[in-house]
């Protein structure tokens, strides 16, 4: 097991507009749904209907994730607000 030991510290986290990144990335799978849906027959013709069903998944998935980091953005900013200067 030795040879799967990392030999460097892990590098820090990329911060950066998260919350933007997920509400655009849901929208997305949102606005992927709503197209599909006028195509609906011709997806159901070809036993494809879950491509319609994965872009809602991926849409209400996405809605969790917006919750999730909006509230670990707070928590970061509570953190370094009660760091001692």
């Amino acid at each position: 097991m030795a040879k799967w030991t990392p030999k460097h510290e892990a590098p820090e986290p990329l911060e950066g507009p998260v919350v933007a990144t997920i509400t655009g990335g849901t929208i997305l799978w949102f606005v992927l749904f709503l197209a599909q849906l006028p195509f609906y027959g011709w997806f159901d013709d070809r036993d494809a209907t879950w491509w319609v069903w994965t872009c809602l998944a991926g849409g209400g998935l996405g809605l969790i994730g917006i919750w999730y980091v909006r509230g670990r953005d707070a928590a970061i900013k509570r953190a370094k607000a009660a760091e001692p200067r």
